[in-house]
């Protein structure tokens, strides 16, 4: 690549980057873009340095590949029909993003220039929604939400779970600033995002995910004697939201009588309820075949089948369907092993994330927890637009991390031949 010109490459993943968080059809054209890109790269077999291959090195692509090849082989034993399985394995095909990122970007430059499509796509992101907040009416949001829950691209639980990560993320990364400028707009875009997690949304999750964000954030800034005390940071965060803002009380408020009625057994089919029922059946299904689970795609055949033995009466769930809960997903689509899996690729993005240099392994780590704890209550993983999301973003950060400490180390290296 020459000083002032991009190649094919290195415009596919920025293009990639940049498109996490807008329409789903962006997302997935720049998606099948990038894996196809990957693959040519990779076929052309072109030796590449062994600084810019560090990703052969790195756990997390590993894990992309186990768990991809672990859903193929479930193929062979699911219970779903054939089309609903195949469905579903293009939905963890997101997962190629992350390889694919690490193959075509090759240098700290390339990097930098994927980072600032993504971050630039994100305040795009922020700044609409406050517009949207401030009833200005935009072209460009086509969400069925964008008038009253003021969601751009996608709906409010999304865009609010993605606005507490992206926090974090200009959070840290505001130490990488070349200029004060750019430091005090991180720390603004940072603020921004968090006004949209408790101010403009109504997502639940978000708001949990946005307390995590700012108790990970206090943990690290405080000395290592007092970061036990932050254990107490996220339901003092949470509280102080109820007090402050009444759309966090009345959705919190909305939770407790929903899972009292629950308990009562006079549920109202809310998104309680709904997740309630859904984790139960979920249960069932793993505790009658814990070890294969029942193969990719077949949560909803699954949970219609238990359900239908209970009440003859119940109407089926949709192919689509999901538990509003990952770890649980996995877990009847492959056993006991899925969830551990799935605990896999957390601890494999952790160890690659702790090898970098703090600001990237904060804004990384900090998305790999928001991401747990969506997976907690929502399919992230496999829901297509945030999933997406997730995916991109961890992808970035570990791309350029990666990218950032080989330059480190040339630079060293150099300096001491100097010497």
């Amino acid at each position: 690549m020459t000083p002032n010109r991009l190649n094919a490459r290195v415009a596919v993943a920025s293009l990639a980057a940049a498109s996490a968080g807008l329409s789903l059809v962006i997302i997935s054209l720049s998606k099948i873009l990038l894996v196809i890109t990957a693959l040519a790269v990779l076929l052309r077999g072109k030796p590449v340095p062994a600084e810019e291959s560090s990703w052969q090195n790195m756990w997390t692509p590993r894990l992309v590949l186990v768990i991809l090849f672990a859903f193929a082989l479930s193929l062979l034993w699911t219970s779903a029909p054939m089309a609903q399985a195949l469905g579903a394995m293009g939905k963890y095909g997101k997962f190629l993003v992350i390889p694919a990122l690490l193959v075509l970007i090759r240098t700290h430059r390339e990097a930098t220039w994927a980072l600032a499509a993504f971050l630039g796509t994100q305040a795009f992101l922020l700044i609409s929604s406050w517009l949207l907040y401030f009833h200005v009416p935009l072209v460009w949001a086509t969400s069925n939400m964008a008038s009253d829950r003021y969601a751009v691209f996608s709906s409010y639980l999304d865009q609010g779970i993605m606005s507490a990560a992206v926090a974090a993320i200009f959070w840290h990364l505001k130490a990488l600033a070349a200029n004060r400028p750019l430091f005090y707009a991180a720390v603004v875009m940072s603020l921004l995002a968090l006004g949209n997690v408790f101010v403009v949304f109504v997502g639940r999750t978000g708001y949990l995910v946005g307390a995590v964000m700012v108790s990970l954030a206090i943990f690290w800034a405080l000395p290592r004697r007092y970061r036990l005390a932050t254990v107490l940071v996220p339901p003092l965060l949470l509280l102080l939201a109820v007090f402050s803002f009444e759309k966090v009380a009345q959705r919190f408020s909305n939770t407790k009588t929903e899972i009292s009625a629950y308990s009562a057994g006079i549920g109202a089919a809310t998104s309680t309820d709904n997740r309630l029922d859904f984790w139960r059946g979920s249960a069932e299904a793993i505790v009658q075949q814990p070890l294969a689970g029942t193969g990719v795609g077949s949560w909803a055949t699954e949970y219609n089948r238990i359900v239908h033995l209970k009440y003859p009466a119940h109407k089926d769930l949709g192919i689509n369907g999901n538990p509003h809960q990952e770890f649980l997903l996995w877990g009847v689509q492959l056993g006991v092993g899925g969830v551990v899996l799935l605990l896999a690729f957390f601890g494999a993005g952790m160890l690659d994330l702790l090898k970098m240099e703090p600001p990237v392994a904060r804004a990384g780590q900090s998305v790999l927890v928001a991401l747990v704890v969506s997976c907690l209550f929502n399919s992230s993983l496999y829901d297509a637009y945030i999933g997406d999301f997730f995916c991109l973003s961890l992808g970035i950060l570990l791309v350029y991390g990666s990218r950032s400490r080989a330059a480190s180390r040339r630079k060293e290296s150099r300096i001491m031949n100097v010497n």
